[in-house]
């Protein structure tokens, strides 16, 4: 295998399939398939999940809530959630999980502590982080590079609809061209869609690449791990 130690992130609207809201039971499947196929090779992987399907802090200070900070925490909640759905559907194929969580929640959930994440993936267990970084104004893709280099990561995936970064939005311009390869400066440069700065910044000074791939296409997570570089966009120095 290419990498031996993934985190993969996948946004909470991903859960939705072809709902407007909420969770998708033939998404979360899908997605629980395709990290077992990596799982069982041996790969370490870490989850980051959103939570935008429920609840985004950002459009809840368009409906009303004043206090952004509120907001956000109200949106870390929602991850978890999501993350508590994903990791039932992992289990129900036989992997082992572990639920760390940046909020204590001890009913549910481990805190997050990274020594103890190390552990659980050399274990062979596949470990979701939920409620981001547990601060307001970050985002879960911040939160995603953050856990990403805390616990070594090889490389940061980031399952999307579309099979990379495109010149522009594909669902939307159809002469819209795929990069195979852009760098952090370009991501900056030409204001690419990638992650948000924090994220990206995180990457560039602790060289950490990214991959943005379609993780709808059945087998891709699998064949990136593997080493496949026609898949997806490579984002790094």
């Amino acid at each position: 295998m290419k990498y031996q130690r993934v985190l993969l992130k996948l946004s909470g609207e991903s859960l939705m399939g072809n709902k407007q809201f909420g969770i998708d039971a033939d998404a979360v499947t899908h997605y629980a398939n395709e990290v077992k196929k990596v799982a069982d090779t041996g790969a370490q992987i870490g989850i980051v999940i959103g939570g935008g399907n429920i609840f985004r802090g950002i459009d809840a200070m368009k409906g009303g809530v004043q206090d952004r900070a509120q907001a956000d925490y109200m949106g870390m909640l929602a991850t978890v959630i999501n993350a508590m759905a994903l990791q039932s559907a992992l289990e129900s194929f036989g992997i082992q999980t572990r639920l760390q969580s940046a909020i204590k929640m001890e009913q549910i959930s481990e805190p997050f502590i990274r020594r103890r994440a190390i552990r659980h993936l050399e274990k062979g267990r596949v470990v979701i982080f939920a409620a981001g970084t547990g601060n307001p104004y970050f985002t879960t893709d911040t939160a995603a590079v953050l856990r990403a280099i805390e616990i070594g990561a090889d490389v940061v995936l980031k399952g999307t609809r579309v099979d990379g970064i495109y010149t522009a939005d594909p669902e939307k311009d159809p002469t819209a061209t795929r990069y195979d390869k852009v760098s952090y400066s370009e991501v900056y440069e030409m204001n690419l869609n990638v992650m948000d700065m924090t994220a990206i910044t995180l990457c560039k000074e602790n060289n950490l690449p990214i991959i943005v791939f379609d993780i709808n296409q059945d087998n891709s997570f699998l064949n990136i791990v593997s080493g496949d570089e026609q898949i997806g966009t490579l984002v790094s120095n």
